[in-house]
C-alpha cells in the first residue's frame, strides 16, 4: 500500500534529450534508482539550495554526465512532466529539454550508468520505464519538428502512479513550430 500522499515528498528534475548528427538519441542505461536497469534520457535533480533554474539544471547535468558544454540558448523546453506517487516513492515534476543541434559525445561507461546512442526507431525495443513507454516517448514524438530549422512543440502531462494502473491526463499539447 502507498503511504498518504501527503508525506511523500516532491522532487523537481530535468531529462535532457541530445541527439547526433544522424539524428541519434543519447540514452543512459541505468545502474542506479530510480529506473535501475532501464533506459531513460541523461538528466538530474535541480539544485535547490542554489536556486538553479531548470535549464540551468538541464546545462549542468549536460556537463556532468555528457562531458559536453550547451548554451541555454540551445535549450528547448519541450515537455513538463508531473507524476504522481512514482514507484510510490515520490512525486516528480520534471521539465524535458531537447538540445537544439547535433552534439557528439562518447558513448561509453560513467558513474550513472552507461551512455548509449540509439536510433530513434529502436527505443520502444528497450528496456524503459513504463511512463516513458507509454506517455512520454509518445509525446516527444509528436512534439517533434518536421523539417530543418523548425522549433519542437510542446507538451504538458501528469501522470498518476497511485492507482493500481497508471492514468496520464495530457494538459497542454502544442505541435512544432514552423513546422
Amino acid at each position: 500500500m502507498l503511504p498518504a500522499m501527503s508525506l511523500l515528498p516532491y522532487r523537481i528534475a530535468c531529462l535532457c534529450d541530445l541527439r547526433d548528427e544522424r539524428g541519434r538519441v543519447l540514452l543512459l542505461h541505468r545502474l542506479k534508482a530510480p529506473n535501475k536497469d532501464l533506459y531513460s534520457p541523461i538528466g538530474g535533480k535541480l539544485d535547490m539550495e542554489s536556486g538553479e533554474s531548470p535549464a540551468q539544471c538541464a546545462q549542468r547535468e549536460i556537463r556532468e554526465e555528457a562531458g559536453i558544454e550547451v548554451p541555454i540558448d540551445r535549450l528547448h523546453l519541450v515537455g513538463m512532466i508531473s507524476e504522481a506517487g512514482y514507484e510510490g516513492s515520490g512525486h516528480w515534476l520534471l521539465f524535458y529539454y531537447r538540445v537544439l543541434g547535433p552534439v557528439e559525445v562518447e558513448a561509453g561507461q560513467m558513474n550513472e550508468g552507461r551512455l548509449e546512442w540509439h536510433e530513434p526507431g529502436a527505443i520502444d525495443g528497450l528496456n524503459l520505464p513504463e511512463s516513458d513507454r507509454k506517455v512520454i516517448w509518445p509525446l516527444v514524438r509528436r512534439a517533434e519538428a518536421r523539417r530543418e530549422g523548425a522549433l519542437p512543440g510542446f507538451f504538458a502531462v501528469h501522470i498518476d502512479c497511485t492507482g493500481p494502473e497508471m492514468a496520464w491526463t495530457v494538459e497542454q499539447e502544442e505541435p512544432a513550430r514552423g513546422g
